[in-house]
């Protein structure tokens, strides 16, 4: 059984119990839910926490717009948000 999945959120790394969502990784790991820009620039974060606003969408292991809400963690996955270069 595992006790923690280690995975990457710009660059920094993290555990998380087992069943943990990406969303609330990125919660855990920085000190604001920072997941995307809108098309004017602004800062999003996750606002339903069930897939339907969207806002939640970061890179995750090179594949843009995942939505992070709904996303389990995985062992090794790679997260990047709006906060690191050449995030959606």
């Amino acid at each position: 059984m595992i006790d923690t999945i280690q995975l990457t959120i710009d660059g920094q790394g993290i555990k998380v119990p087992p069943g943990t969502i990406v969303a609330a990784a990125i919660a855990m790991a920085m000190p604001a839910a920072i997941t995307r820009r809108s098309v004017g620039g602004a800062l999003r974060g996750p606002v339903c926490g069930m897939g339907v606003c969207q806002e939640c969408r970061v890179t995750i292991d090179g594949v843009a717009h995942q939505l992070s809400c709904q996303t389990p963690c995985a062992p090794g996955m790679d997260v990047r948000t709006a906060l690191s270069e050449g995030a959606p």
